[in-house]
């Protein structure tokens, strides 16, 4: 979805793409890959850590973890999706690439793999939650997540759009997240976008399964395609919303109506970090 975005990556990137041989065709990837290197430094992972992450998907994150770890690290990535979900790579594809690049050797990917199905013994020296919490289908798998992430773990890094947007030019990305959340209520479907977790409801869920914050912070995501992708679905659905009480069906008109009045260029939501132990 989406066009590709003009945007000149770091030095940071470029030496990344260029030591890995990944996503040096693919300037959208590039970016994608930007934000996730800057999200694992947020989350101050050090070499020769073991990691679990949970919600790998294509493995954006996953690569910047292993780089992250360095050759006597170790990442084990899951994810409750199949090898053949996903577009325009699935997840098979696009992990294949990976474990075929000198990154491979220091990852574990596992799909059709929900965190419950792992053996309560394995312990990391970190647990990694980066934009996958909406997925859940039921807002009480978080906390069922966190309770056996502690388990497992003294350090729980996690990551998600932060709802708390600072800017008008954010506001469409907000719109357009707010409107597939209540399209998940009437309409059952797979989407990405099953349930909405504030910052604040994540620290309540932390809390309840035990872990302490240790540092929370904000990184910027504004020039993601994410929220240009999320207008466009948003935008796919709203036919959609026909057998739904007239009072939502007002609610969800004005969502529309504020998503698509913009006055100042669309940026996408920031990302909030927190560190938990």
């Amino acid at each position: 979805m989406g066009g590709i975005l003009i945007f000149q990556v770091n030095e940071n990137t470029k030496t990344f793409i260029s030591t890995y041989q990944l996503f040096y065709d693919d300037p959208i990837q590039q970016v994608q890959l930007q934000h996730r290197l800057e999200l694992v430094k947020a989350f101050s992972i050090k070499q020769g850590m073991k990691v679990l992450e949970i919600g790998c998907g294509q493995g954006d994150t996953t690569v910047a973890l292993a780089d992250a770890v360095g050759k006597d690290g170790k990442v084990v990535a899951i994810d409750v999706a199949s090898t053949n979900y996903g577009a325009p790579l699935t997840l098979g594809q696009a992990t294949e690439q990976i474990k075929n690049s000198s990154l491979g050797n220091r990852i574990t990917f596992h799909f059709e793999t929900d965190v419950s199905n792992l053996d309560s013994d394995q312990s990391f020296d970190a647990v990694v939650l980066s934009h996958c919490s909406w997925y859940f289908k039921q807002p009480e798998l978080l906390l069922d997540y966190f309770k056996k992430i502690r388990s497992m773990t003294n350090h729980l890094y996690f990551a998600e759009w932060d709802l708390d947007f600072k800017s008008l030019s954010q506001r469409s990305h907000f719109c357009a997240v707010m409107l597939q959340a209540l399209y998940t209520n009437f309409i059952q479907n797979d989407g990405n976008i099953q349930n909405l977790f504030s910052k604040q409801q994540v620290h309540h869920y932390l809390k309840l399964a035990g872990f302490q914050i240790e540092k929370e912070l904000t990184v910027d995501a504004t020039y993601l395609q994410d929220g240009q992708w999320e207008k466009e679905m948003a935008s796919e659905l709203k036919d959609n919303f026909v057998n739904i009480p007239p009072k939502i069906h007002t609610l969800v008109q004005s969502f529309y109506d504020l998503m698509n009045q913009s006055e100042v260029e669309e940026q996408s939501l920031n990302s909030f970090v927190i560190c938990a132990k």
